[in-house]
């Protein structure tokens, strides 16, 4: 990191050096601010909102911006065109991770995210969390994460094992480390969505002693270790896809997938009178 900070920016004859030097510091703004509605455990959030998950969504689009501008102000046409390519995949995944929130809204009937928590304290335990009865849902959110934050086998707005970065090629120094920096938490914002959506948040997995005795941030942060941790070995096993294929599984099989659940577990919610904290 130090080597980061002491080295000269280098920017490129002819960008727009106030929206170049901006940029990075956007995306990073945007990707720590995600981080003030995120409760790590029970009243442990910087802002309890009673939108919360509405302002992570939108705060998530937001970042497409950070991005357009890194590439325009470059003043060179390939990271614009990364950056284009870049907008369109975020954007057509944040559709499909729209639709898999709803669902979860519909079972938990709020937009609180300590509320979506407490819906899943179930008798149950980790079988009463929504990633069983929504798991094509959270396969679905888990898969659009990965494509949403440019992980493999969706990473090809930069290509981490190439040798250049994308919309990113002609940062260096502290405005490269900030984009990078930006990334990496917007990740581990996705791996705590997902744990507050789907695994219970800071619930036990065993709803009796001793378990329900470890401290609520304790299981969130293992938690949250853990979808990191499927985060990385995708990478191990699933080869880089193809951009049209990344597009053609974003629109032609996520998005109808996933509008077809909203309307069936809108129809099972209204005919068997289940609700927020469904199992309980």
């Amino acid at each position: 990191m130090l080597k980061f900070v002491f080295k000269e920016p280098v920017i490129p004859d002819g960008a727009n050096k106030g929206v170049f030097l901006l940029a990075p510091f956007v995306m990073g703004m945007l990707a720590l601010s995600a981080w003030a509605v995120i409760p790590i455990a029970d009243g442990w959030a910087i802002a309890d909102l009673n939108v919360g998950i509405l302002y992570i969504f939108a705060i998530s689009s937001l970042s497409v911006y950070g991005i357009i501008m890194g590439g325009w102000a470059s003043n060179s046409k390939y990271p614009f065109l990364s950056a284009l390519r870049s907008a369109a995949q975020m954007i057509s995944y944040e559709v499909s991770i729209g639709f898999v929130i709803i669902t979860v809204l519909l079972c938990a009937g709020s937009l609180n995210l300590g509320d979506i928590v407490n819906a899943q304290d179930t008798r149950f335990g980790l079988l009463g969390w929504y990633w069983l009865p929504l798991f094509p849902m959270f396969v679905i959110f888990f898969i659009s994460a990965l494509a949403e934050t440019n992980r493999p086998p969706f990473d090809l707005v930069e290509a981490e094992s190439e040798l250049v970065a994308g919309f990113m090629v002609e940062y260096s120094s502290t405005p490269y480390m900030v984009f990078m920096l930006a990334e990496y938490v917007a990740i581990i914002t996705m791996c705590a969505l997902t744990t507050i959506l789907f695994l219970g948040g800071w619930l036990s997995p065993v709803p009796f002693s001793p378990f329900t005795e470890v401290p609520g941030a304790v299981w969130f942060i293992l938690k949250v270790c853990v979808v990191f941790f499927m985060f990385a070995m995708v990478k191990a096993f699933v080869p880089r896809y193809r951009y049209d294929q990344l597009m053609r599984l974003g629109w032609k099989v996520f998005l109808p997938i996933s509008l077809g659940m909203v309307v069936l577990v809108a129809g099972v919610l209204q005919f068997t009178g289940w609700g927020a904290g469904m199992g309980q």
